[in-house]
């Protein structure tokens, strides 16, 4: 049963990776949870090996519950917006195919206002050297992913190849950039 006195909102993107995307916004203050899973597909219930191979339409995302009273649907997109590249399609990185692309699944009309309104203002700022090509859907279903990709960068850290390549330079950036909003 919700709490009127703790209110939690759900936001749910996909911008590559989602070990990064959690890492990152874990450590947010207003950031209640972070689950990794799929979206934007087609295949009821995809498994991870599934949604790798591209065929099933979903994107790795991940949907963060968080207090709209420490933290903003636009402040995420904000954190979301400066910690991948929204400009490439279908990729990030070295990680190409449509479950890498970049995408906000709102949860509701004024979500997806929001996401269009923070959109165009980027383009119109000029702040990328390319046009934004994040999807912005309404979210249909979301899938959590299986449990060992969970918590991935928490549990595992440096000792990953790719946590060490990708993951942790991009944490690094961001708690830099937005330190003034870290939990801890």
């Amino acid at each position: 049963m919700p709490n009127p006195d703790h209110p939690t909102e759900l936001a749910t993107l996909g911008g590559g990776c989602f070990w990064c995307l959690e890492a990152m916004f874990s450590a947010l203050r207003g950031v209640e949870s972070v689950v990794s899973g799929y979206a934007g597909g087609s295949v009821a219930d995809p498994r991870y090996k599934e949604v790798c191979t591209g065929r099933t339409g979903h994107a790795e995302v991940v949907q963060i519950a968080y207090d709209p009273r420490l933290i903003s649907f636009a402040e995420l997109l904000e954190v979301f917006f400066a910690t991948h590249d929204p400009t490439t399609r279908n990729r990030q990185g070295a990680d190409v195919g449509t479950q890498y692309r970049s995408i906000v699944l709102a949860h509701d009309d004024h979500q997806r206002e929001v996401a269009t309104r923070v959109i165009a203002a980027l383009n119109e700022a000029g702040t990328f050297d390319a046009p934004i090509v994040t999807q912005v859907e309404l979210l249909d279903v979301f899938y959590r992913a299986e449990e060992d990709h969970q918590e991935f960068y928490a549990r595992v850290g440096d000792g990953h190849p790719y946590c060490r390549a990708v993951i942790s330079p991009k944490v690094a950036k961001m708690r830099q950039r937005f330190a003034s909003r870290l939990a801890r």
